[in-house]
Order: C-alpha cells, then sequence, then structure tokens
C-alpha cells in the first residue's frame, strides 16, 4: 500500500523511548526510496502519456501518487532529522566520546555527522573564555556543591586533579573530587556519583 513503510518509520521513532538510539533502520529506508523511485517512474509515464494522447483521465491517478510521494519525502526528512536531533543529544548526555552500543545503531553517514558536530562545538567551546576556552557541556544542572563523592566502576588509571596531585582510580575505590572534572567520567560509566 501507499506510504505503509513511511509511516512504519515514523511508528518506530515514536515507540522508541526518550533519549534513546534504535539500530539506523536502512531496509526500510531502502524499501520507501525504492516506492518513491516507482512511484516517480509510474507518474513520469502517465505525465507524458496525458501530454500527448490528451488523456485528463490520468489526472487524479498523477495527483494522487504525487501525494504519495510527497508524504514518503516527509516521513523520511522526519526520521532523519529526528535521528539526528537524538544524537546531538547524545553529544550532550556522554560527551565526545560515545560508547560502542550507541556507535553500533548509527548509520556511516550519521557518525560522520555526529563527528563534524563534535569538532563544531569544540571549535566554538574554545572561541569562548580565553585562552583555554569554557566547556559548556559541564553543569546542565547547577550543581549544589563543587566536591562530590564517586565511586569507580571501573579500572581506569591516573587522573590528574587541578592542583596537579594525580588520583588512581581503580575499581570499587571511592574518591571526592571536583565536580566539574568528574562529570565527563560520570557519564562515559567510569564514576558513579555516591549519595549519601
Amino acid at each position: 500500500m501507499f506510504c505503509d513503510r513511511a509511516i512504519e518509520l515514523v511508528r518506530e521513532l515514536h515507540r522508541a523511548p526518550e533519549g534513546q538510539l534504535l539500530a539506523f533502520n536502512e531496509d526500510g529506508l531502502r524499501q520507501v526510496l525504492e516506492e518513491m523511485k516507482a512511484l516517480y517512474e509510474q507518474n513520469q509515464s502517465d505525465v507524458n502519456e496525458a501530454k500527448s494522447g490528451g488523456r485528463s483521465d490520468l489526472i487524479p491517478t498523477i495527483k494522487f501518487r504525487h501525494c504519495s510521494l510527497l508524504r514518503n519525502r516527509r516521513c523520511t526528512v522526519a526520521y532523519l532529522y529526528d535521528r539526528l536531533l537524538r544524537i546531538r543529544a547524545l553529544r550532550w548526555e556522554y560527551g565526545s566520546v560515545l560508547p560502542n552500543v550507541l556507535r553500533f545503531h548509527m548509520s556511516a553517514e550519521e557518525v560522520e555527522w555526529f563527528n563534524r558536530y563534535k569538532k563544531s562545538l569544540a571549535t566554538y567551546m574554545r572561541s569562548l573564555g580565553g585562552d583555554e576556552g569554557l566547556d559548556i557541556t559541564q553543569d546542565m544542572k547547577p550543581p549544589k556543591s563543587l566536591y562530590i563523592e564517586v565511586r569507580c566502576l571501573k579500572d581506569y588509571g591516573e587522573f590528574e586533579v587541578d592542583d596537579g596531585t594525580s588520583v588512581l582510580l581503580k575499581k570499587n575505590s571511592q574518591h571526592f573530587l571536583p565536580r566539574w572534572k568528574c562529570e565527563p567520567l560520570i557519564r562515559q560509566g567510569v564514576l558513579e556519583h555516591v549519595l549519601w
């Protein structure tokens, strides 16, 4: 039926939990594009026949196919745009390094777009705040304290704090560290915030 596969792509997005990225549906997108190509070719032949043969009875069919093409295009663009918005949100949530589980769900073009977005955001952050720049991805929520207690979930190795001291982050060790230094590691799953 017309547009069924395109609508299924949109429904797939709607069923996905907020903030999660499902696997890129390359087969579904390919089927939509093949349907669009077939509709376009049928329309072209009918338009040529209507022009040369003066068959005005084909015009409603041509308009119906054209509306189906437009609907398929809207659904496809909505699918791709929503995925890009989710990928952009992942950059803010996880930082510049995405977990492999998320990268596995992305197409090659989406990985390329993520890398370009990451570089663009880094360039912008370097342009702010003088020589060192300003990391605007930190403190997504206002902090209650500047230091937090964290527990190491996996062996990470040496971690240097602002004052030059090094802390060895070993699995199950607990430390009292500056919040802004810990947040990237918390998002990557290396540390967890210990709440009392």
